[in-house]
């Protein structure tokens, strides 16, 4: 590939996941996007529906983790790598949704913190952001 394809393609991925996190309160139903911009730690757990923030939350994870999939394979060209980051995020996604629907079912206010904390793994590319460095690393060492 190209290297200026190469650097336009991360750029629109790149661009994807941007517009993803601009947009989250418009294509994702999230009342905690509210609630952990305010001092969430003095006040109550907001009204949720459970069942239709659960599927926006996998939804958005399925998106950002298609994206962060993408953008491995455009930068290291290697199958195998894709395969395994595919398997840390499957196994990811159902440890952090088990934690999340505990959060979720039942909010306790002195767990909001740890609860805020995780809830990014699931709603932002941090997999991606450990990921990158981590497979650049093992590169050069080969």
């Amino acid at each position: 590939m190209h290297k200026t394809v190469k650097y336009l393609l991360l750029f629109v991925l790149v661009l994807m996941l941007i517009l993803i996190r601009y947009y989250e309160d418009v294509l994702f139903y999230d009342p905690y996007l509210t609630f952990f911009q305010n001092d969430y730690l003095y006040i109550d757990s907001p009204r949720r529906e459970v069942a239709k923030l659960v599927c926006f939350t996998a939804l958005r994870y399925v998106l950002n983790t298609l994206i962060s999939l993408a953008i491995l394979y455009v930068v290291f060209k290697d199958r195998s790598m894709i395969k395994f980051s595919s398997i840390i995020y499957t196994v990811a996604f159902f440890a952090f949704m088990i934690i999340y629907m505990c959060f979720v079912i039942n909010p306790r206010q002195e767990d909001y913190y740890l609860f805020f904390n995780m809830r990014r793994f699931l709603i932002q590319p941090v997999i991606l952001i450990l990921l990158l460095p981590a497979f650049y690393y093992n590169k050069l060492r080969n």
